[in-house]
């Protein structure tokens, strides 16, 4: 070998372990980075013998695509036990205190207390108190639900300006990609960054990926829709301002096509989007239907019939709404909770709450207790029976067609804490899968702190090698210089 060839080949030898050691020193720096996905520095000999250093980007694309689709469902999951826990928490919590099951059951025993002795007027009052907390806890269940519909409608649009915001950003780091990988760059900084955007892609929309030439992707949802291909596509959302009963919200548009809600409490969403419809779009109206069944149950109940046989209508008794009449049907009427109030004929301060007892809250021709006796309980004895026997419900409501009052607001509560549960369930399953799915991924394109230290050893023998051979290239060249 001559003394030119071995200076080039030094030369090549602390070039090539100066790259390799700084790919190596990036991997130990990134360790703890899950966006980071490890550098395989190898020598390639080109044509002619020449040695090079080749950078490997760790992939593992199974993997990948299905830490996507875990990271979809479980998000999706998190969001619609979130909602539901919402609910549960405007209820009271663990017990459902604040429930209109409880408010319902309480009324139900002040009423039989007061058939007792119906003409104590301070127990009347405290009567017309309990059944002023049932309207009031129901109202307020009323307006939890729909600001549970508000803020999902508030999330779908900030989750569709970041999702036309992270495909923008998409674009861009692509076309890094496609650039780079078209004259031989290495790219593995880009593919980090792009596959970090896939990953908060997939919380928002379950997505699939189809690669193409020169390393470009394009992305569709699992729904099929397109959502980036070449360019990204549009995702359009019209927020609405505020919600009732009567009110439905917009749909999220993809590429034009409708975006579909989950269903059911392990939900069928992927991504947090079709979550939150679900709950602005499902899970809240249900409940929302049962409270509105609820207060027709109770108009219905309360209800004073004609005593003058003149074939009158029957009339809102103790309980009105803003519709002023008795639903004749068990069908839901949409928001009667929302308006559900005491009648103000019974009121202490506008009213006369020993009308409860006689009737004739809506005149003359609805009074039972014509002779006016204080312990005439025959009315109020109807109540609690009322409350007790079984009637009606709109099974479209989802808490059964048939109970009695008291049992509705039960089943009500029940199938709300059994989607809440369930849900609870699934979120804790999908986020165990996730994380599993993750760490099998890590382990696969993660970086490991002892492989790599291990490996910075092995290159500073091979430092080493090359400065012993320029040390002895160095001492030859001087032995030469010393002939001359």
């Amino acid at each position: 070998m001559s003394l030119s060839s071995a200076i080039s080949t030094a030369q090549s030898i602390l070039s090539n372990t100066s790259r390799q050691t700084l790919v190596v020193s990036d991997n130990i720096a990134n360790a703890g980075n899950p966006d980071y996905a490890r550098r395989a520095p190898t020598l390639q000999t080109y044509f002619g013998g020449e040695l090079s250093v080749s950078i490997q980007r760790a992939e593992n694309t199974v993997l990948f695509n299905q830490s996507l689709d875990y990271l979809s469902v479980s998000s999706a999951q998190a969001i619609v036990y979130d909602g539901l826990e919402q609910l549960k928490t405007s209820m009271g919590g663990n017990d459902y205190e604040l429930s209109p099951s409880r408010y319902i059951g309480d009324l139900r025993d002040m009423l039989q207390t007061l058939a007792a002795t119906p003409g104590d007027s301070t127990l009347a009052a405290s009567v017309i108190s309990a059944a002023q907390d049932v309207a009031n806890s129901i109202n307020d269940a009323s307006a939890s639900t729909q600001q549970l519909r508000l803020e999902a409608d508030q999330a779908i649009g900030e989750r569709v300006d970041k999702l036309n915001n992270l495909l923008t950003q998409f674009e861009a780091v692509n076309n890094d990609v496609i650039a780079g990988t078209a004259v031989g760059e290495d790219v593995s900084q880009a593919l980090d960054s792009r596959d970090s955007l896939l990953r908060e892609i997939s919380t928002l929309v379950g997505i699939r990926t189809l690669e193409r030439g020169s390393n470009d992707i394009a992305i569709y949802t699992t729904g099929g829709q397109t959502l980036f291909e070449t360019v990204p596509r549009s995702v359009s959302f019209v927020p609405t301002n505020g919600f009732d009963a009567t009110i439905g919200g917009n749909a999220v548009y993809i590429d034009g096509v409708a975006l579909q809600p989950g269903d059911g409490p392990q939900t069928t969403a992927n991504g947090e989007l079709a979550a939150y419809l679900q709950i602005r779009d499902n899970a809240a109206p249900t409940y929302q239907s049962q409270l509105d069944e609820i207060a027709r149950g109770l108009v219905v109940v309360f209800a004073e019939h004609d005593q003058s046989g003149s074939a009158l209508p029957d009339l809102p008794g103790l309980f009105t709404w803003s519709g002023g009449t008795v639903p004749s049907a068990a069908t839901i009427e949409p928001g009667i909770s929302a308006t559900l109030s005491v009648n103000p004929a019974v009121l202490v301060d506008t009213g006369n709450p020993a009308l409860l007892r006689d009737g004739g809250i809506n005149g003359a021709a609805y009074i039972s207790n014509a002779s006016g006796a204080t312990g005439f309980s025959s009315l109020l004895d109807s109540y609690v029976t009322g409350l007790e026997e079984p009637m009606s419900f709109d099974p479209a409501a989802l808490a059964g067609d048939g109970a009695s009052m008291i049992g509705y607001a039960s089943d009500s509560i029940g199938w709300l804490e059994l989607y809440r549960s369930q849900a609870f369930e699934a979120a804790e399953t999908r986020e165990a899968a996730t994380v599993r799915i993750f760490e099998s991924y890590s382990n696969e394109t993660g970086v490991n702190i002892d492989e790599e230290m291990a490996l910075l050893l092995d290159l500073e023998q091979s430092y080493r090698a090359s400065t012993q051979l320029l040390q002895t290239i160095d001492e030859m060249l001087q032995a030469l210089l010393a002939v001359r």
